[in-house]
């Protein structure tokens, strides 16, 4: 099946779509320069997560106390570097994620209109879709980005917490990506790769289902009331106010995550996600959800922003690999 690009102009004419191989592309493309610029912010959030994990409050040694003195603390104390941690692995999961994520949301929002509104709409704009159907067509492509991500995620979590210095969470250390990948294979077996599978589906299914649609509906209203004129100024209002919903909604989801992904390969302290959010929220209580929120929205609002106004230069250069007037 053939798809537009993931954003479309509310005032779009009919064109030639991008193929949905095209889309994946491009998305994946964007995302990996996005990546480049908030990794070391995702370190950052990912160790504050990590922080008294299943400890008191009282009990809890701060050792992150916020964005800035996180990234001087660790480079400091492990190198500049080290703000870098996992850089490869998040290239590949961007790669992964964000090539379906972005890549396959248009052929999904389609296929569903179509099959509620039939062929009585134009499926060139996105607008023309239902909000749930938008919502779900972001939520079903991030579940897919997500199955085939999780090895990547998983491996650039550990490397992300591992500190010789300061220890958050459980430690695992990886040379590289490949040495991570060998060796939980080589002791886990291919399930290990997919553990924690569960809570990245929710975090992912819950992210992409407000990302996209808020991008395109604030894309719409921008455009309705005249509020900028049509370029980079436009984009980057509708990212500011799609990565920021993004954050709210998935941070809960983000923590869980992390922690199912770092902690070790016996499964001792979570036995699914559902466990995971049970214990944390009864022993550190309900505000644990939203450990590293701020690094968190600083990381997505600035990810979001450039992986959507990448998007929009990456689509218009597959579009003229493939031969499709702008």
């Amino acid at each position: 099946m053939s798809s537009s690009s993931s954003i479309s102009a509310p005032n779009a004419v009919a064109k030639k779509p991008l193929s949905t191989f095209g889309g994946f592309v491009a998305g994946g493309i964007a995302a990996c320069g996005a990546v480049t610029v908030s990794n070391p912010i995702e370190v950052v959030k990912t160790r504050m997560q990590l922080q008294g994990e299943l400890a008191a409050r009282s009990e809890t040694k701060r050792i992150y106390t916020g964005l800035f003195q996180a990234l001087g603390t660790i480079a400091k104390h492990e190198g500049i570097v080290a703000c870098q941690r996992g850089l490869m692995s998040a290239y590949f999961y961007q790669v992964s994620l964000n090539g379906c994520r972005l890549g396959f949301y248009e052929p999904v929002r389609v296929a569903l209109t179509r099959a509620v509104k039939g062929d009585d709409f134009d499926y060139h704009i996105a607008t023309s879709s239902p909000v749930y159907i938008n919502a779900l067509a972001g939520c079903a492509s991030g579940v897919m980005g997500a199955i085939i991500g999780s090895p990547f995620y998983l491996i650039k979590t550990k490397q992300q917490s591992y500190s010789p210095v300061f220890k958050v969470g459980d430690q695992t250390h990886y040379r590289n990506f490949v040495h991570g990948i060998r060796t939980i294979y080589g002791t886990e077996g291919f399930r290990g790769l997919y553990r924690g599978l569960d809570a990245a589906i929710i975090r992912t299914g819950a992210g992409s289902s407000v990302q996209l649609p808020i991008y395109n509906a604030a894309k719409y209203a921008i455009d309705k009331y005249n509020i900028v004129n049509d370029g980079p100024l436009r984009h980057l209002l509708a990212s500011s106010l799609s990565g920021m919903g993004v954050g709210v909604v998935m941070n809960p989801f983000d923590v869980i995550s992390t922690r199912m992904y770092n902690q070790k390969g016996d499964g001792v302290k979570y036995k699914n996600a559902l466990d995971c959010m049970i214990k944390t929220v009864t022993i550190e209580g309900p505000l644990a959800l939203y450990k590293g929120f701020l690094p968190q929205l600083l990381r997505i609002c600035p990810h979001t922003i450039l992986c959507l106004m990448f998007l929009e230069q990456t689509s218009k250069l597959m579009k003229k690999i493939e031969g499709i007037p702008l």
